[in-house]
């Protein structure tokens, strides 16, 4: 399902182009490194005893697929992204497993849900990126049953995250126009805890509190060359690079990463925020 209303063009352009390929490419490298983030949201769900949940911006759908096999067949699990193309991978792979989740290429902050359907609403990753977050959350509070309850995941600060720069730090004498990280909808536009309680606050949501969470992620060391040709800053730039240059910039920041090999994997530590609100 689709609905092209979106309040984001610049996202929605990002994300139904060459965001959406880059993380179609790296789905499984991405799900096995955040695959602890997909089960803590799933036993959030369960054992709530959630029946109507929306996972939002679901990318490939990872974790709404890990909370249907969670709360079905009493429950059901809607996955909802701005990304079409990621969307219908996401009903691929759910087709695939034999999933009860359903998905739906839409905005958050825009999509007129019908009042009161969900009784859980959760987010791996996925809610940092509304060009209006006050007005996305009291959309979605809409979207929520009385009581209902939020929980998201979001990034804290660049510095506490070193493993997330460690390629445009170690690529940036060799690509002088890399894009900068800054302000506004982002990876890490919910590193400040503060101004995300005031958005939920001001979007209609109570009793909203945070807490730390530090989750401990890996991926095949092998599979190094395909995330740092495809995520980020520096994935954006090579993507429209020619091979030549994709390759000696890959070669030259292959080093920066050694400190995190462990083993045959690649391993880092997440820094995040797990923040809860009612409806």
């Amino acid at each position: 399902m689709s609905d092209t209303n979106t309040a984001n063009p610049q996202m929605a352009e990002l994300w139904n182009g060459p965001g959406a390929r880059s993380w179609i490419t790296a789905q499984a490298v991405l799900d096995q490194a955040f695959h602890g983030f997909e089960t803590l949201l799933a036993d959030m769900a369960a054992e709530a005893g959630a029946h109507a949940v929306l996972d939002v911006g679901c990318g490939t759908g990872a974790t709404t697929r890990a909370i249907a096999g969670r709360i079905t067949p009493e429950g059901t699990a809607l996955g909802l992204d701005l990304s079409a193309p990621m969307i219908a991978h996401a009903e691929s792979l759910a087709e695939k497993d034999g999933s009860p989740a359903r998905f739906l290429a839409g905005d958050a902050q825009t999509h007129a849900f019908p009042p009161g359907e969900f009784d859980l609403i959760v987010s791996r990753f996925g809610v940092m990126f509304f060009s209006d977050p006050v007005a996305a959350f009291a959309n979605l509070r809409r979207a929520a049953k009385p009581d209902a309850r939020l929980a998201m995941i979001s990034w804290r600060s660049i510095t506490e995250n070193p493993f997330m720069t460690v390629a445009e730090r170690a690529a940036a004498p060799l690509l002088p126009d890399l894009p900068k990280r800054g302000g506004g909808p982002g990876q890490f536009a919910f590193a400040d805890q503060d101004q995300v309680h005031g958005i939920l606050d001001a979007a209609g949501w109570t009793d909203v509190s945070s807490e730390a969470l530090d989750m401990v992620c890996a991926f095949p060391a092998a599979a190094l060359d395909t995330y740092l040709s495809l995520m980020g800053p520096v994935g954006q730039m090579l993507a429209k690079s020619d091979d030549a240059t994709r390759e000696h910039v890959i070669s030259a920041i292959r080093d920066g990463f050694s400190e995190y090999i462990s083993g045959p994997d690649i391993q880092f530590t997440a820094a995040c925020w797990l923040t809860r609100a009612t409806a």
